[in-house]
């Protein structure tokens, strides 16, 4: 199922087959939160994901991604907007569509993880962790560090 939403000349789509990943590699490798991270887990990270491609004229400039059991839970990982296309209200856009999207409805827990952008998530409702004391994790930090060395 391809779920669109558009804004002026600029389109979000969830049509896999739009997805220029070789593009979405080359962004997430020289991220803070993927650095190093192999083709190959790009490509299954999207595979097992909804992906959400922002066009421009046909051009990819902007992606995330919704990792989800489309019934309680969903986690948000890999937005960006490519610089050049930035301040433009995209992310907004891009946010919108994927709380909008129809196998997203009625999820009891969102997550995403940010370093710089609290105040674009505040602004759908994202909050610090509650009861921060039930939350764990198990990080494999550098992992993608080993796919390449």
């Amino acid at each position: 199922m391809t779920y669109e939403a558009n804004q002026g000349e600029y389109t979000v789509s969830t049509d896999p087959a739009l997805l220029d990943i070789p593009r979405i590699h080359a962004f997430l490798t020289k991220s803070y939160w993927a650095e190093g991270v192999s083709l190959e887990t790009v490509r299954r990270s999207i595979e097992n994901s909804i992906p959400f491609g922002v066009y421009h004229s046909g051009e990819q400039v902007g992606f995330a991604r919704v990792i989800t059991d489309k019934a309680t839970y969903a986690y948000i990982a890999d937005v960006y907007i490519e610089e050049p296309h930035r301040r433009r209200g995209l992310s907004k856009l891009l946010m919108r569509a994927l709380l909008s999207h129809p196998e997203c409805q009625g999820m009891r827990r969102w997550l995403l993880g940010t370093r710089d952008a609290h105040g674009l998530y505040g602004q759908f409702g994202f909050t610090s962790l509650h009861r921060q004391e039930r939350w764990m994790e198990l990080a494999a930090e550098g992992i993608y560090k080993q796919e390449v060395g």
